[in-house]
């Protein structure tokens, strides 16, 4: 074992919220070390950026916040002091201008992570942090070192103040495995269980409508659960359904299927058409074609929305062909989809639980372990995917800082 190592600030996690943590402490003048599980620095944001590196949103902050739903009053505070302008001007001053797309959301004119994560991290070089690379946080030991494992052995750490950026447990093969969770269980911190958000979910598809469709997207889509209804996409996949659409019901899908075993979602094939006006069309003669050509057609249906419509029709013991138009009009406004159970959170894009607010004060500070500090995606909240995710990470990563500062100069 290597002798122990002293030093001012140790932020445990190289993503977002923990690179923003080590910048906020550079610039106030103390020395930091990152120190990551991982062979580089923001793995799993720059898996993020693959569709583009949605940052952050640029819809008025009061409806901005009400995004993270129970936690929105926690989170207020870090946002307010980052906003989403502020992450972008900060975005800007690393020569990565952004942009806002046609849906609001803001993307780096390069589309991609990896440019502002090497101009990111030349800065923080720049202003003196070190990466420590391939080290694993395993906790502490008795005397409060903190204890990490390395290629070479174990490594004990004492630092003056110390902030947890250690993510959730969603793409584990990433970095971010949740094992932080049992060790602050054990020192009596309140945590929420790790739960998939941004998820997938299990449908029992038939192996026909299965193997013909597999990975086809449903796109302009309704879907709804019980009263909310969002537009978007949906993708087929192998067990189930994914996809922007339904990323954005996935929490209250979550907790139905938890408390009821099931939940059944509706999807609105034509939400831009009424029912009374597509029953008139359907009701219209069809000449020569099929039924399901005439469906299609008439309807203005793509081949998985037919497909799934069959699928749907024959769970339910009906033939679309068979159907009275005003029926058949309602059943492609509303075709049912019973959710069997939920993706594993390895496979969710986020992750919901993790350190209660109640843990934390106002600086973000662990009460019970004090000159600690939690940030990012370790902290109980969850929203939905549109930049809400990043933006809540770098404001808490920003926010830990601070209060690390705060303490380090009491």
């Amino acid at each position: 074992m290597r002798d122990v190592l002293h030093i001012r600030a140790a932020v445990l996690g190289a993503g977002p919220a923990g690179l923003m943590a080590a910048e906020v402490l550079a610039r106030g003048g103390v020395r930091v070390i990152v120190f990551d599980a991982m062979p580089s620095a923001g793995r799993k944001f720059l898996m993020a950026g693959r569709g583009g590196l949605n940052l952050t949103h640029s819809e008025p902050l009061p409806q901005f916040l009400a995004r993270y739903g129970g936690a929105a009053s926690h989170l207020q505070p870090a946002i307010d002091s980052f906003t989403p302008e502020a992450l972008r001007k900060w975005a800007h001053d690393l020569d990565q201008p952004t942009f806002v797309g046609s849906s609001g959301r803001v993307f780096p004119k390069a589309l991609k992570a990896s440019p502002l994560l090497r101009a990111w991290l030349k800065r923080l070089d720049s202003h003196g942090v070190t990466l420590a690379l391939r080290h694993r946080w395993i906790g502490w030991d008795h005397d409060g070192r903190l204890r990490f494992q390395t290629p070479d052995g174990e490594r004990m750490v004492v630092a003056d103040a110390t902030i947890m950026a250690l993510g959730g447990a969603s793409w584990p093969r990433l970095g971010s495995d949740g094992a932080w969770v049992e060790q602050l269980a054990s020192r009596g911190i309140a945590t929420s269980p790790l739960r998939p958000a941004n998820c997938a979910f299990t449908v029992a598809w038939s192996a026909t409508f299965r193997d013909r469709f597999e990975g086809q997207p449903l796109k302009n889509v309704a879907l709804s659960f019980g009263p909310r209804t969002v537009r978007g996409e949906a993708l087929i996949t192998r067990d189930g359904i994914e996809g922007g659409g339904i990323y954005a019901l996935s929490a209250v899908l979550r907790e139905h299927i938890n408390a009821a075993g099931n939940a059944i979602l509706h999807v609105d094939l034509r939400p831009d058409v009424p029912t009374d006006r597509l029953a008139a069309r359907l009701n219209a003669p069809r000449g020569k074609q099929s039924v399901c050509n005439s469906i299609r057609k008439v309807g203005g249906l793509s081949p998985v929305a037919i497909g799934l419509l069959q699928e749907a029709a024959i769970a339910s013991g009906q033939q679309p062909g068979m159907m009275p138009p005003p029926a058949l009009a309602g059943f492609i406004k509303s075709i049912p989809v019973t959710l069997t159970g939920i993706a594993p959170i390895a496979r969710a894009i986020s992750t919901a639980g993790g350190v209660a607010f109640s843990a934390l004060d106002e600086d973000y500070m662990i009460r019970r372990l004090p000159g600690v500090f939690a940030a990012g995606e370790m902290l109980d909240w969850e929203a939905p995917t549109g930049g809400y995710l990043l933006q809540a990470s770098f404001a808490t990563g920003a926010a830990a800082g601070r209060g690390a500062l705060k303490w380090l100069r009491r």
